[in-house]
């Protein structure tokens, strides 16, 4: 069953994994550095005059991107206003003009920057309840011909979770995306991949996910009886060599504003 993320508890769950994000964060790190490179093989400028990030969190991608461009105005929102520490710190020493943080929903965030050169996202359009309106919204944001880069999870993420607990977030595939973009925005590029992360026992993926804070999707209370039953059927299922698995399925879309 696929269901829209609680943002309460998003907020709640990103918020305390904060200062644990970058450390057990592997695969969205990885995916800010890829989505990085896109950006550049995209034609984007050095310099920019104005970008947006939705969804800074602990500032992974704002670090990676302002290694290789500078900004006359970074605009970096999120929903929890413990982002704001970590975003300042991604500021400093780096070629930013002024650094503002946004605080708060980006569905509901009124009035949004205009005149934007570009809007990028790390891991984060997957929480949205309406990709449509969120495109709409950026298209209204972004100058003709500004770059709308992001990076999000396809249906194929975190399968085992969703195969024991039977509830998962309302994926998209990227031909999805790309139909809901497609109107206002021209594709430059949709790619994905499959990442499977190995663990050494079900206790450490749990862990991980706590400690990421991944888990946005409210489910039934967890007893000690229900707890073990879970740990027992993830071995059960998805055993490997190395302890157990959880895969990741990400996607990187790339679209450009169209000029009308």
């Amino acid at each position: 069953m696929s269901a829209l993320p609680d943002k309460q508890l998003v907020c709640s769950r990103f918020g305390r994994s904060l200062h644990t994000y970058r450390r057990s964060a592997v695969v969205q790190g990885g995916m800010a550095t890829r989505l990085v490179r896109l950006v550049g093989q995209a034609g984007t400028p050095a310099h920019l005059g104005r970008v947006l990030e939705v969804g800074a969190g602990s500032g992974l991608l704002t670090s990676a991107l302002l290694v290789n461009h500078s900004a006359g105005t970074y605009f970096a929102n999120d929903l929890v206003a413990g982002s704001r520490e970590f975003v300042m710190q991604a500021f400093e020493g780096r070629a930013v003009g002024k650094g503002l943080f946004l605080e708060g929903d980006i569905e509901r965030l009124d009035p949004l920057p205009g005149r934007l050169d570009l809007v990028v996202s790390n891991a984060t359009v997957q929480w949205l309840h309406d990709l449509g309106a969120f495109f709409a919204r950026m298209a209204s944001s972004l100058q003709p011909g500004g770059l709308l880069a992001f990076s999000t999870f396809g249906p194929g993420n975190m399968l085992e979770i969703a195969a024991l607990e039977g509830v998962s977030l309302a994926y998209r595939t990227p031909a999805e995306i790309g139909a809901l973009a497609g109107e206002a925005f021209e594709t430059i590029c949709i790619e994905e991949e499959e990442r499977r992360l190995e663990f050494a026992s079900p206790e450490a993926v749990l862990r991980h996910i706590r400690q990421t804070g991944v888990n946005g999707v409210a489910g039934r209370a967890w007893t000690r009886e229900r707890y073990q039953q879970f740990l027992q059927r993830y071995r059960d299922s998805f055993s490997s060599e190395g302890g157990v698995g959880l895969t990741y399925h990400p996607v990187y879309c790339c679209f450009r504003r169209r000029q009308s």
